[in-house]
Order: C-alpha cells, then sequence, then structure tokens
C-alpha cells in the first residue's frame, strides 16, 4: 500500500506500455514520461523498443486462438509464457538504452488477446504478476474486462488517449489505427470526452498478413511496403463480395478480430481465388483495398453526414504500407491524411503508449473507459493493479 500512495502523490512518472495486437508480428514497448493525470495529462515519448514475436510463441497464440486446437493446459502454460516475453521485452528497452530498471515507476499492460466475444467476455493473457516478479516494477493490466464487465464491448480502448492527445478545438479529426484490426476514434472540434465516436472499421493488416504468408509459403509474413499489392490489380466483382460482410452492416459501438477476419477467412477467400484464377499481386492488392474501402465505408455511413473531417491520422503498422495509404488517399481525396510521425508520435508507438496513459489514469482512480464508444452503461476505472 505505501508503495501505490508514493506512486499516487508523484506527478511526474516514467511508464512503460506494452502492447501486443492481433498482427502478432511483436511486441511493442514504449517508455513514456507522464505528468499530471485525467485531462492535464502531458506525455513525452522516450524511448521505443520493438521485440519481434517468437515463431514458435505465434504458433502457440494462433492454437490457442483456435477452438478446434486450443485447450486449458495450452492457454495456462502461455499465459505465464508471454508474461516472461513481456519482462523479458522491459529489462530488454531499459538494458539497450542504458536505464536502471529501478528507475522506471510503472507498467501498462495490454496482454495478448486469445478470444473476444463482445459484450459478453474477453480473454487477455500474459500474467501480470510473471511482470511483476521480473521487474520488481507495479504493473496494471487486464484493462477490457471491467467494462464487458458493465456491459461494454471492452474495445476499443484507445480513444481515451487519443482524446488526451489529439482534442482540437478548430478541427475534427479521425485517428484511424491500421493494426491487425482497423479501428477509428473520431474527435469532434472544441467535442467533450462524452461526445467522441470510435468503432473498429473492420480488418487492418490481418487478412494481408495471412494472404501473402500463404502465398509466398512462408517466406514473408507481410507486405512490406505495400510491394506486392501496388504490383496488382484490385478484383473489383471479389471486392464488392468481401464488401457484403455482415460485419460491415452491424450498427456502432462495435468490435471484431481473428476470430471474424482470421486465419479461417483467409483461407476461404484463398478458395475462391485459386477458382477464379487470380494472380499473387492481383490478390494482395485486392485485400488491401479490402481495408481502404472499408474504413471509407464507416466514414461514409457513420462519420461524414454528421460532421466535416479536417484530417485523418494514420497510426499502426499500416501507416507503413505505401500502396495501403495512397489507395486511401485516393478514394479519399478532400481529406488531408497525415501519419503518426508528423505530430512527434510513432506509428508503432501508438498503442503501447496508450497503455502506459491507461495504467497511470488507473493508478489516479480516473475512469478511463469511454461508454459513448464502448457501450458499457456507465464510466469504469479499469485495469488490474499487481505490486
Amino acid at each position: 500500500m505505501e508503495k501505490l500512495i508514493k506512486l499516487y502523490n508523484k506527478d511526474k512518472k516514467l511508464v512503460v506500455g506494452l502492447m501486443s495486437g492481433t498482427s502478432l508480428d511483436g511486441i511493442d514497448c514504449a517508455l513514456v514520461k507522464i505528468e499530471g493525470n485525467g485531462i492535464n495529462t502531458k506525455i513525452k515519448p522516450i524511448y521505443f523498443h520493438n521485440l519481434p514475436m517468437p515463431d514458435e510463441i505465434r504458433r502457440e497464440i494462433l492454437q490457442c486462438c483456435s477452438i478446434e486446437s486450443s485447450n486449458v493446459e495450452k492457454i495456462c502454460r502461455l499465459n505465464f509464457k508471454l508474461g516472461e516475453l513481456f519482462a523479458h521485452t522491459v529489462i530488454s528497452l531499459c538494458n539497450k538504452n542504458k536505464i536502471e530498471l529501478s528507475h522506471i515507476d510503472l507498467i501498462g499492460s495490454h496482454g495478448q488477446t486469445i478470444y473476444h466475444i463482445p459484450q459478453n467476455s474477453t480473454l487477455q493473457i500474459g500474467e501480470l504478476c510473471v511482470i511483476a516478479e521480473r521487474t520488481n516494477i507495479p504493473v496494471v493490466g487486464d484493462f477490457r474486462v471491467r467494462d464487458v464487465a458493465a456491459g461494454g464491448h471492452g474495445a476499443p480502448l484507445v480513444p481515451y488517449t487519443e482524446y488526451l492527445l489529439y482534442r482540437s478545438e478548430n478541427k475534427t479529426r479521425i485517428l484511424q489505427n491500421i493494426g491487425g484490426i482497423g479501428n477509428a476514434t473520431i474527435l469532434p472540434k472544441n467535442s467533450t470526452l462524452d461526445q467522441v465516436i470510435a468503432f473498429d472499421t473492420g480488418p487492418g493488416n490481418m487478412i494481408i498478413d495471412r494472404v501473402v504468408l500463404e502465398l509466398t509459403n512462408g517466406e514473408k509474413s507481410f507486405d512490406k511496403d505495400g510491394t506486392i499489392a501496388g504490383k496488382g490489380k484490385v478484383h473489383k466483382k471479389l471486392l464488392d463480395e468481401m464488401m457484403n460482410h455482415p460485419y460491415m452492416k452491424t450498427l456502432p459501438p462495435k468490435t471484431t478480430g481473428r476470430e471474424v477476419f482470421g486465419v479461417d477467412y483467409a483461407k476461404s477467400l484463398l478458395d475462391k481465388c485459386s477458382s477464379m484464377n487470380l494472380c499473387k499481386e492481383d490478390i494482395v492488392a485486392t485485400v488491401t483495398a479490402f481495408t481502404v474501402e472499408s474504413i471509407a465505408y464507416h466514414y461514409e455511413k457513420y462519420v461524414f453526414n454528421k460532421y466535416h473531417v479536417d484530417e485523418v491520422i494514420i497510426g499502426g503498422g499500416g501507416s507503413y504500407n505505401n500502396t495501403l495509404i495512397s489507395m486511401l488517399e485516393q478514394r479519399l481525396p478532400m481529406i488531408s491524411i497525415k501519419i503518426q510521425e508528423a505530430f512527434g508520435y510513432s506509428s508503432d508507438a501508438k498503442e503501447a503508449i496508450a497503455f502506459a496513459v491507461l495504467a497511470n489514469e488507473t493508478i489516479h482512480g480516473n475512469y478511463n473507459n469511454v461508454p459513448s464508444v464502448t457501450g458499457a452503461k456507465h464510466p469504469v476505472v479499469m485495469g488490474k493493479i499487481i505490486v
């Protein structure tokens, strides 16, 4: 308790945020300096480190995400393995940048989503006690479950931190993350927190990555710079079929994940492409266009009829896919599209920074979900604290 009180009373903190997302490409680890809390929060990014996900662990995660191949023993063991890996990532960041672990005040860990049933239940693993034991640093994690318990989707969670960092008195902004899944946060100009809108737009890099992995027989795990897609042509009929997916017709607040757009979806899609004799480049171009079209569709359906949008700010790994960004610019020529780097933040680090901020809010007992976004019945303080 004494350690928590000391942390609560400390106005400036060094906080590490950890994020392992649906793309399974690695663990993002961001060290930030946080001053204050709530609406007065000030953030200064210091270091960012990405630990590539070991192939063996990636396979185990995919097994645990699958109803067919998962079991309680696999999930139990993986929970501790990921805790060790998350702790190792924090220690690696400190060693790399010659920072004493004892100088870190707090760790915020999202964990690894194994299964997510919106407004019913959700499971993220990566044992918090292991992280705390290996680092001797207080840890906050398992954020989503409290929002779900309050009737929410447990996602998206980043909009709270985006409101703190990107709200503007004279610009309406969309923060579009393109990780494994795409999600958008709409910040109307001069808005209050309860006016923030957010939802998952559908697939981000998830289908692209899986299709590339299969088409290259495992030689490539993603389309670097969008090179493959850039050589192909979008198959309009197939894209139209993909856009008829039931998720597109679901009303916000809504979330999705690997359960919907994961391995099974990609395999079914590739079978269809094979019967249509599509070449590799055209397949990748079409699934890339699916991500773009699903983003544009949601803007047109739920945003443009309410707000004049001044700019879209892209974060996540998709911001480095030049073909995807070019497609989005062509699809939305009336809007200024920027990436996180234009604001002094790393596109890769965005979500890791968010969980550092959310952890700080938890320590201060501040509500850190956005009910208008998640559908929760009321605001809650998300996160479990391990000291």
